[in-house]
């Protein structure tokens, strides 16, 4: 890396749409990856490795941690992660409870829920910043 250079470029801008494509993904496999013959609803991993009692839940809860996590990174309001948190706190702690919290699982679905503010909050505001013809996303221009 060149000192002396006056004009240094730009940091390298997030890739935003990414991100939550990678979020929607890791949303999916947890919450609605499996679809089981005869039934009308999708299963995903949480459900599964809920089955395990205490640990299965937990487990499911880091992963869960992570995606609030991602929505943090990319600016999503304290509101919306309120109520991200909200989601995977009622998925823990019903999830927690034996065959009920199986079954509420596989309706509740919270990481699809949380995958989908953060889809929203790019929509409407990163996107449009991104797309904005005076603007170089959350970058000034540099010359």
């Amino acid at each position: 890396m060149n000192t002396d250079d006056p004009y240094p470029a730009a940091p390298a801008r997030p890739d935003y749409e990414s991100t939550v494509e990678s979020v929607e993904a890791l949303a999916n496999l947890m919450d609605s990856q499996f679809k089981l013959p005869g039934l009308p609803v999708n299963l995903g991993l949480d459900t599964i490795i809920g089955l395990v009692p205490g640990i299965g839940d937990t487990i499911g809860l880091g992963v869960a941690g992570y995606i609030v996590m991602r929505g943090a990174q990319m600016g999503v309001p304290k509101h919306k992660l309120s109520v991200m948190g909200f989601n995977i706190g009622v998925d823990w702690l019903i999830g927690c409870v034996p065959v009920i919290g199986d079954l509420f699982d596989v309706g509740w679905k919270a990481n699809n829920r949380n995958a989908q503010i953060i889809r929203q909050h790019y929509e409407d505001n990163i996107r449009v910043e991104l797309n904005s013809p005076d603007k170089n996303g959350p970058y000034d221009t540099l010359v």
